[in-house]
């Protein structure tokens, strides 16, 4: 074991380390979210309109959130999304807690959410690249990941341990002065550098023109984006783990936390391993293969009816969503220039969070009809059948190594 490369870059480390305390509290409200519901109705149905409130402000917002992260400072769009967030957890917490919660404010505080993560997204996702040298970014994002899913972790399993123990709304306040932690970070890594397109219309159609024709003339870049669509929208099942706990594995609200962090503690495990690897190649089969494994541990887990089966099959769809999510980052952010980035990220987080979001449509649609079971199952074939599609469509992802030439580097302290 060694300390991960990335790590020795001061500013990666601040911000890396209020992430990982940022995304915790994230987790926890994510979760919390869906027990609520859950709680405040009995219909599958109404878990999709969660999907639809933090798709739709994705979809409408994001082309011009990569415009404003690649046209203003990153820092500067990350101090003011940061603190948004905290606020908005603390009035869900708020209304919680005085009972002037509905199943609408639920969705509405959401919706508000998801548009300035449309904005957050693009702008911490560019600025990654400007805190660590082009030889140091895989392993950045492998560390990324472990904050993430190491959040993922934290984050559910408190949160059914909160609620037990005190009530919901605890868990909204919670996430909501966890967001301090990269406020703080911010302020530690001080000014960063950023390269910005001279010949770029700052915030307007022709730029986000560029960003779209960019991605689309990149094969390697826009096959891993609808790869991860496909995947995600078909084999998401998150939204369905309430249903899963109460009424197939017949477990209360603590149990339903650790079963949520399942997911998390396999891609933790994957995560630590590609950090310790200092080259990653191969990397085109490695992808593809990782999302195969994804789908079929899903399809394990639709049909698993103990607590060991079912958590089991979740940690391996995490570690195997972990490897394709570092290897995909890792191929987007060194194919793309600088200038380009904040563009690209947008784009992409429309097929990375349009994905699971409309699949919870989906999957809450097929529950509602079907029941939960189908709905995983027949999720997981369809990633894998995804995977085929891809190979067919773009054969030159399989022939991918990650030693091919890279477009920009990257800034270091």
């Amino acid at each position: 074991m060694h300390v991960p490369p990335a790590l020795k870059h001061r500013r990666f480390f601040y911000l890396w380390l209020g992430q990982l305390i940022s995304i915790a509290g994230t987790q926890m409200q994510v979760w919390a979210i869906f027990w609520h519901i859950r709680t405040l109705t009995d219909q599958p149905i109404a878990i999709s309109g969660v999907g639809l409130a933090r798709i739709l402000p994705v979809i409408f917002f994001s082309l011009v959130s990569g415009a404003v992260a690649d046209s203003y400072n990153r820092r500067t769009i990350i101090f003011i999304t940061q603190s948004v967030m905290g606020i908005l957890a603390l009035i869900l917490g708020w209304l919680t807690q005085f009972g002037h919660i509905t199943i609408w404010y639920i969705y509405l505080l959401t919706a508000l959410q998801a548009v300035v993560v449309a904005f957050d997204g693009p702008a911490r996702a560019a600025l990654i690249p400007n805190l660590v040298p082009s030889e140091d970014l895989a392993n950045a994002f492998s560390l990324n990941s472990i904050a993430f899913q190491a959040g993922s972790v934290i984050g559910p399993a408190l949160s059914g341990l909160v609620i037990a123990a005190t009530s919901q709304f605890a868990v909204y306040y919670i996430n909501g002065i966890s967001y301090a932690a990269v406020i703080l970070a911010l302020i530690m890594i001080g000014s960063v550098q950023q390269k910005m397109d001279k010949t770029s219309k700052g915030v307007s159609w022709q730029s986000i023109r560029e960003g779209i024709h960019f991605i689309v003339n990149k094969p390697i870049i826009f096959s891993t984006m609808i790869l991860d669509f496909i995947a995600t929208f078909f084999a998401s099942a998150n939204t369905l783990m309430p249903f899963v706990a109460r009424d197939i594995l017949h477990v209360g609200v603590v149990a339903y936390g650790w079963l949520s962090a399942a997911q998390s503690a396999g891609a933790v495990l994957a995560a630590v391993i590609i950090s310790q690897v200092r080259e990653l190649r191969r990397q085109g089969p490695l992808f593809l293969l990782s999302v195969v494994v994804f789908g079929a541990a899903t399809v394990f887990f639709g049909a698993a009816t103990s607590f060991v089966l079912a958590w089991s099959a979740l940690a391996v769809t995490g570690a195997a969503d972990s490897v394709s999510t570092i290897i995909r980052n890792t191929i987007r952010q060194l194919q793309t220039p600088d200038e380009m980035r904040g563009r690209m990220t947008s784009v992409n987080q429309i097929f990375f969070q349009g994905g699971p979001q409309l699949g919870e449509l989906e999957a809450g649609a097929a529950a509602q009809l079907f029941g939960a079971p189908f709905a995983i199952i027949s999720g997981g074939i369809g990633a894998i059948l995804g995977v085929i599609f891809v190979i067919f469509k773009w054969p030159k992802i399989w022939a991918y190594n990650g030693d091919e030439p890279v477009m920009a580097g990257a800034a270091a302290d």
